[in-house]
């Protein structure tokens, strides 16, 4: 029994590596400023590709916090805060007060922002037709369906995670 289950182990931690370098390309093109410049084409939209990241997480998040939407996107907050005030001028973000804290002034979708975001979503729609035409319905379905299911588990330990940061104590 412990052969089959270093067998068994051995094969896991492959599929675990192979599991990271494949989200490691994924990211990797989904982060490509030249995907978001191409995205932004299709969609026939007019949008400083600096700013891409920030409104659609805006859309999908909203509203959400200056400081939570750097930590999202991996950005400084000052260069987030000030990319947030170029789409408030493009009229396409707004910020309001935050829902729990007042003292937080929250990002918020326009109108406008809306009708671009449903722009992109289209876009990306089209380019993702393109990319599963081959794949049969179910396997698509069953990608679908895991990569919500893994997503789910990485947030919830994304949230562990940021609980156990802040319960201990820092050390300098």
């Amino acid at each position: 029994m412990p052969l089959n289950k270093n067998v068994q182990d051995a094969h896991k931690s492959e599929q675990l590596k192979l599991l990271h370098r494949s989200l490691i390309s994924i990211v990797s093109v989904m982060n490509r400023p030249q995907v978001d410049e191409r995205l932004v084409r299709e969609a026939g939209i007019k949008l400083d590709p600096a700013l891409f990241p920030l409104l659609v997480t805006v859309e999908k998040l909203g509203p959400i916090g200056i400081v939570e939407l750097a930590d999202r996107l991996g950005r400084d907050y000052t260069t987030v805060s000030r990319q947030v005030s170029k789409l408030e001028q493009q009229g396409l973000v707004s910020r309001q007060e935050g829902s729990t804290d007042r003292r937080v002034r929250e990002a918020v979708l326009t109108a406008l922002g809306k009708t671009m975001t449903s722009a992109i979503d289209i876009a990306r729609e089209r380019i993702a037709r393109g990319i599963f035409e081959k794949w049969e319905d179910q396997d698509l379905a069953q990608l679908v369906h895991l990569m919500q299911r893994f997503a789910d588990e990485l947030e919830g330990f994304s949230a562990n995670t940021l609980q156990g940061s802040e319960d201990r104590p820092e050390q300098s």
